[in-house]
């Protein structure tokens, strides 16, 4: 007999969206921009506090990664599809949860003031692009997690712990910038 297949990951999407700094328009992907980022409610059955970018699970209504990452963007921080550029999707991320992560690149097209929805959302902040653009930004750490010791990338930026799979597509964003200045 064969052992049963691996689980198949559960599909989601998230939305990696960069807009302006206060104060400066939105051009290209670049510096003078900021990543949106959330601190999940710490109230949820799954990742309570942890740093992460707007988006989830992957719903039958939804027509694809794009949009449910849209749609989870504007659920949990209020964004208006209509002030989102998509620009393209990243590789998917396997996360040791069972997800299969497909990062959304995208920029803020105007004024957008997030609402956070209080069920999913504690906060809704802004790094700047350099700060996650910089692979000297990114180390990694350690700790035990299921009677095993995990590895993981960390970004810390203020009082804010990125770490996980969010550090891991900022970290591929990251050496992708990186290739492209070294060309």
């Amino acid at each position: 007999r064969f052992p049963p297949p691996p689980n198949p990951a559960r599909r989601s999407a998230v939305l990696l969206t960069f807009g302006a700094t206060p104060g400066r328009d939105v051009g290209e992907l670049g510096d003078g921009q900021e990543v949106v980022l959330t601190e999940r409610s710490s109230t949820l059955r799954a990742h309570a506090g942890q740093v992460s970018f707007p988006g989830g699970k992957i719903d039958p209504e939804d027509v694809d990664e794009v949009g449910a990452a849209l749609r989870e963007a504007r659920e949990e921080v209020g964004l208006p599809p209509a002030q989102v550029e998509v620009l393209g999707t990243l590789p998917g991320h396997r996360t040791v949860t069972g997800f299969t992560m497909t990062p959304v690149l995208a920029l803020v097209r105007g004024d957008f003031t997030p609402v956070p929805e209080r069920g999913e959302v504690d906060e809704v902040f802004a790094v700047p692009f350099a700060h996650v653009c910089d692979p000297a930004r990114y180390r990694t750490e350690a700790r035990a997690w299921r009677g095993e010791t995990r590895s993981y990338l960390v970004a810390p930026f203020g009082p804010y712990y990125i770490w996980g799979a969010t550090a891991r597509v900022l970290h591929a964003l990251a050496q992708r910038v990186a290739a492209q200045v070294a060309r």
